[in-house]
């Protein structure tokens, strides 16, 4: 199991968690604030901020829910909570590319953008992934806590206005708002893989999850990308702890 904690798509991998001591770092190359595109039929990202605290290890968030030398434990009433606040969408130029014939692409990162689940559904074609229903990749994406894009936009000098604008990779996180978080289906362009995006992408999601107080980050991952993710600071089988999958027994 590894521990900043991550997960992947389908079929089983072995399971990472990240260590929250580990130097974590987003990029230099996130610049550029822009404000974010709404599109018609696109799913929105959107969810709850809250402030930094590192967890010291991974058990260390059920620990806190236990009750320990038979102390009293204190819980302030629903109405005398902090209220949370709605975060707003992130998106940054991640990369900017100027070709000879003047063309400019940007490769912008967003976690409160739009996904179109079809780009999304001939994203995974091209990863190899198996297909699935595109109304499950949307109640998936509804679903998750957090879900961070990459777009490249590529736009000409002589076309004013004019963009090309595509989906080359994606993350998402689910979490119960409060210890833990799981990463899934991170995915980039094939002729994008190997220029560290995939990197940039999984750092700016851990760091917006520790922004957020979840300390308990896991994931899965294939046997092939182990060290991919291990180089991010994940680790497996932190403290002897072992990722178990119940199966139907017929």
């Amino acid at each position: 199991m590894l521990t900043h904690n991550v997960a992947a798509p389908s079929s089983i991998r072995p399971i990472l968690s990240y260590d929250c001591h580990c130097h974590c770092q987003v990029s230099n190359q996130l610049l550029f604030p822009l404000s974010p595109n709404l599109n018609h039929g696109t799913w929105r990202a959107n969810r709850k901020l809250k402030g930094c605290r590192l967890k010291a290890s991974f058990w260390e968030s059920i620990r806190s829910g236990i009750l320990k030398n038979n102390t009293t434990q204190i819980i302030e009433p629903p109405s005398m909570l902090e209220e949370e606040e709605e975060p707003l969408p992130e998106e940054f130029v991640l990369v900017e590319k100027s070709q000879l014939d003047g063309e400019v692409e940007q490769i912008i990162f967003s976690s409160g953008g739009d996904v179109d689940i079809y780009e999304l559904q001939a994203l995974c074609d091209k990863v190899g992934w198996p297909r699935r229903p595109l109304s499950k990749l949307a109640a998936a994406l509804k679903n998750s806590y957090m879900v961070a894009t990459l777009h490249s936009v590529r736009k000409l000098p002589s076309s004013e206005g004019d963009e090309q604008k595509k989906l080359i990779g994606m993350a998402r996180a689910t979490s119960d708002h409060a210890f833990n978080a799981t990463i899934w289906d991170v995915l980039v362009d094939p002729s994008y893989q190997g220029q560290g995006l995939g990197k940039a992408m999984v750092e700016k999601l851990i760091r917006t999850l520790l922004q957020r107080d979840i300390g308990n980050i896991t994931l899965f991952a294939d046997s092939q990308v182990v060290e991919f993710y291990r180089n991010l600071g994940f680790e497996p089988d932190p403290e002897g702890i072992k990722g178990m999958f119940w199966y139907p027994s017929y």
